[in-house]
């Protein structure tokens, strides 16, 4: 089930007070970014935030969770996005906490990824070829 217009909205609207919240369409759902950085999945008008080793323990403590995901081999892989409680889901001064959490992990996330190399572009031709005069 794709997501709702209404629910996207209504999620950037909890976390706008926290910075600038966007969403972008992405592999049937939505990526939610704060200030550019993705902070959250939204699948199947879900909301997900993401965590890593030093945050996940504050969600799988509240039984929050993961998003969970079916491959072409039908193998369940499991990520490292997790519900927020429904609380969060109610008001933002409740999500503020969540979505700190989320952006500390989006953050050291960032900080480990290898900067992309982008591809070299040739030098702008700086005028009509020349032929060169054959010397004989």
């Amino acid at each position: 089930m794709p997501n709702s217009k209404d629910y996207i909205e209504y999620v950037l609207e909890l976390m706008r007070p926290a910075g600038r919240a966007s969403a972008r369409a992405m592999f049937g759902g939505h990526g939610i970014y704060v200030d550019g950085m993705i902070v959250g999945i939204v699948d199947d008008d879900v909301l997900y935030l993401k965590t890593d080793s030093e945050t996940r323990d504050a969600f799988v403590a509240r039984n929050l969770a993961p998003f969970r995901y079916a491959t072409k081999k039908g193998d369940v892989e499991i990520t490292s996005y997790y519900r927020p409680p429904d609380e969060a889901l109610e008001s933002p001064a409740e999500m503020r906490e969540w979505l700190r959490l989320a952006r500390a992990a989006a953050l050291r996330s960032a900080s480990r990824a290898p900067a992309r190399k982008r591809a070299a572009k040739a030098p702008p031709a700086s005028g009509p070829l020349k032929k060169r005069a054959r010397l004989e």
